[in-house]
This record gives structure tokens, C-alpha cells and sequence, in this order.
């Protein structure tokens, strides 16, 4: 383990509920200043007050019970661990939903994330490599922790997350990993029937619970959702993209042995992509991955440090691969590349760098 990992790491094990009581108990100082933060975001972005949030949360919590119990049981954990109201903990879970799902002005964020996937048949070391940039609040950063839990099969998942949340990019000790963008269509948001989905970051740990990329593949697509989400997922020498919408899936495979996404559907999926309502970076920055990797990839040599130079890249700064605050946007609406992550999925291992990525080095952790 590095000892310059950026952010705290949490190790836990036991059943579902032992680890999230274990999470709750050592983050709970951390995810108290998350919920804080998100109580205020909710407020200021969604109108939401805490009644409104809990009740919300409510719903999420039974929709997480009736279909992933296991996660259930985590998340009630971390709850009873942190002191955390439960219903908070699953709101801070559904935290896209409850933003972009109630608010319709910015529900496909054009600052959300570019993913990177390179079969081993292009990499130097034979070994499946994914990487991206994680766009977001730049104040959110202070909040994050790496997490590692080992449940009673023996079963590990290590993932970078926010306090009182379960995963965002990770991987597991079946060699499964998964990257995660944002999407937006028209489909989001809980409707006028008022049904609700597994929330979006509850979706990510049920695909890194699973030991092999099928029955993540299961999971990603049978779940109900609210809002879209696209996982760049991959195991055993094989990668695929999921362009995950309410009602609809979309999916890529590789070509020269790449996959890139970043916050626009490019499948043939049949959602009205919003956007289009929006323009920005996100159009360009998915290709100019893919031709940044083109030339060691043809050449089969892809290393850790073409990720990273991609990573890094500064076209159309600062709304480029890696993002930098924009002091023309809505101060709701700033985000940058807060941490970059690279996967190794042969040697199970994660990097980590804190953003941008451009002004530091990737520290590694292994499973």
C-alpha cells in the first residue's frame, strides 16, 4: 500500500451489515461533512429542505431492499455506524437523482468524466487497463476516502467513493472494474407516477459485487433506474461500455482495442440525448481520447503513462480531459477533475492521483 495515497483508507470485513457498520464507524466524521455539504446543495439546486430529503430517501431505501438486500444491508450499517438518520445515507446515495432528476436545467453535465478502456492486447504488460477523470464539485474533495471491503465469501471490492456512499470507480477480487460517467435524456427523473429506482451509486456497487463481467452485465441492465449512467466495464481481457437509461440500454465494444466515453450517448440507444441542449466539451473529448491512444495502441505497447498523459491532456482548457474551474460558468455549475483513477485489472491494483492531474503523480494501492 502507498503511503501517499491522497485520501483516507477505510478496511473492512464481515457480513454487509458488520462492514457498513465498521465504514460508518470510521467515516463518520467524514460523512457528516458530506451530508452537510449535500443538505446544501439539495437545497440550493433542487429546492429540497431535509423533510423532503428524507422522505426521498425513504423510497430509495425500499427500492435498494426489494432488489440489491445486500447493499441494503451495508447501507443501513453505515448509517447505524456513523450515527447518520438512515434515510440521509440513502439520499446522499441517489444524490444524481435527487439533483438532476427534480431540476431539469443541467441534467446531462457536460463536466462529468472521461473513461478510458485498452483490451491487453494492446497494453505493454498483456494486462486490461481502465482510467478516468473524476469531474466534479472541487469542494467535494476534502470528503472522499478509498474503500475496501471484504465480506464473509471472501469477496473484495476496493473503490474510490464519497463518504457514506458505497463505489464509484473500483474493482474487485474477480478482476472485475468499472469507470462511471454521467449521461442525461429525456427519461430522467422520477416521473408523475413518482416510481423509484435503484439510486445511481447503489447501481455501481451492485456491478462491483458480482465476480465476473456477466453477472455485472446482469445486474447494470435488470436494475430499475431514475437517472442515466454510462460504466465502462471490463474483466478477464474483455471490456464493453454500458450507456445505462431509464427503460433503455445502449453498449460499445472496442475498436483497435480501445473504448473511451465521456457525458454523451453514442450508441444507437432511442433517448433524446439532452446534451444536445448543452453542447461543450463532451462532444470532443471521448474521440481525442481514442486518437491520443491510437498510436500505442497500434503499437501494442499501451502503459500506465499514455493513460496518464491522457489524463492530463489540456485541450480547450480548461473545459478539457483534464478539467480545470471555469469562472464563466454558474458558481452551482463549476467542477474540475477532483481525482483521476487507473485500474489494472490483471494485477488488481488502483491508482490514484489527486486533481487535476496535470500538477500530481498516481500513488497505487493493491486489492
Amino acid at each position: 500500500m502507498s503511503a501517499s495515497l491522497p485520501v483516507p483508507l477505510i478496511a473492512v470485513a464481515g457480513t454487509p451489515a458488520e462492514c457498513g457498520s465498521a465504514y460508518g464507524a470510521a467515516a463518520s466524521d467524514l460523512i457528516a461533512a458530506n451530508l452537510d455539504a449535500y443538505r446544501r446543495r439539495f437545497a440550493d439546486e433542487a429546492g429540497l429542505g431535509v423533510p423532503a430529503i428524507r422522505r426521498a430517501g425513504a423510497a430509495f431505501r425500499s427500492a435498494t431492499v426489494a432488489h440489491l438486500p445486500r447493499i441494503a444491508q451495508m447501507l443501513d450499517g453505515a448509517a447505524l455506524g456513523s450515527g447518520a438518520p438512515v434515510e440521509e445515507i440513502y439520499a446522499l446515495n441517489a444524490r444524481t437523482e435527487l439533483l438532476y432528476g427534480t431540476r431539469r436545467r443541467s441534467v446531462a453535465r457536460d463536466g462529468g468524466c472521461t473513461s478510458i478502456g485498452v483490451l491487453g492486447s494492446h497494453t505493454a504488460t498483456g494486462h486490461l487497463l481502465l482510467a478516468q477523470n473524476w469531474d466534479w464539485y472541487p469542494d467535494q474533495r476534502h470528503v472522499m476516502l478509498m474503500l475496501r471491503t471484504r465480506d464473509e465469501t471472501g469477496h473484495t471490492v476496493l473503490t474510490l467513493t464519497e463518504a457514506g456512499m458505497l463505489a464509484k470507480a473500483g474493482l474487485n477480487s474477480g478482476g472485475v472494474g468499472v469507470c462511471v460517467n454521467m449521461l442525461g435524456c429525456d427519461r430522467d427523473g422520477l416521473g408523475s407516477g413518482g416510481d423509484v429506482g435503484v439510486p445511481y451509486h447503489v447501481l455501481l456497487r451492485g456491478v462491483l459485487e458480482m465476480a465476473n463481467l456477466a453477472w455485472a452485465l446482469r445486474v447494470a441492465c435488470a436494475m430499475p433506474r431514475n437517472a442515466s449512467i454510462n460504466l465502462l466495464l471490463g474483466q478477464d481481457g474483455e471490456l464493453i461500455d454500458l450507456e445505462l437509461a431509464p427503460g433503455d440500454v445502449g453498449w460499445l465494444h472496442p475498436v483497435d482495442g480501445i473504448i473511451t466515453h465521456a457525458n454523451h450517448f453514442e450508441s444507437q440507444i432511442t433517448v433524446h440525448d439532452t446534451l444536445k441542449e448543452l453542447g461543450g466539451s463532451s462532444l470532443f473529448r471521448s474521440a481525442r481520447a481514442r486518437r491520443l491512444l491510437a498510436d500505442p495502441a497500434a503499437a501494442r505497447k499501451v502503459v500506465d503513462d499514455d493513460l496518464a498523459a491522457v489524463l492530463r491532456d489540456h485541450a480547450s482548457f480548461p473545459s478539457s480531459i483534464c478539467r480545470h474551474l471555469d469562472e464563466r460558468e454558474a458558481p452551482d455549475e463549476r467542477s474540475e477533475s477532483v481525482y483521476s483513477v487507473q485500474l489494472d485489472l490483471d494485477d488488481r491494483r488502483v491508482g490514484l492521483a489527486a486533481g487535476p492531474p496535470c500538477g500530481g503523480e498516481y500513488a497505487w494501492i493493491d486489492l
